[in-house]
């Protein structure tokens, strides 16, 4: 049985992931009221998944594809996929009410609350939840 760790200390963390051997650790960030100025830029986005990447030591395996679509308003906003050599950094804007939510999938453990706070503070989010997966 998997479990959901908000909580945990990144030490907490580290300790489950290594004792029980887990394939790998899934951060989900949603992020509120982010600067709509941020969201709505390509090239922002695109230093955001650049600067997260050497965050948390993930090697980039080509450039990120980022792309603006969505014929419903309620969802319409910029996408982003990023292949990592351990799995994947995604992520989706939603332009109606500025918010994000991004996905980090890796084989190698990373800190989740790093990627949490510099998620929050690179869009200059109102608030944000995270959270965290062990994958089996």
């Amino acid at each position: 049985m998997n479990q959901n760790l908000n909580t945990n200390s990144f030490e907490e963390i580290k300790n489950a992931y290594e004792s029980k051997k887990y394939w790998g650790l899934l951060t989900s960030v949603d992020l509120k009221n982010c600067d709509p100025e941020l969201i709505r830029s390509k090239e922002t986005i695109n230093d955001y998944v650049v600067q997260l990447c050497d965050l948390i030591q993930m090697k980039r395996y080509m450039e990120p594809q980022i792309i603006d679509f969505g014929e419903d308003e309620s969802v319409a906003g910029y996408s982003f996929t990023q292949l990592i050599e351990t799995s994947l950094v995604s992520g989706h804007f939603v332009n109606v009410d500025n918010s994000a939510y991004i996905d980090v999938f890796s084989c190698k453990l990373y800190n989740p609350h790093n990627v949490s706070e510099f998620t929050k503070e690179f869009f200059k989010a109102e608030s944000f939840t995270m959270s965290i997966l062990f994958r089996e």
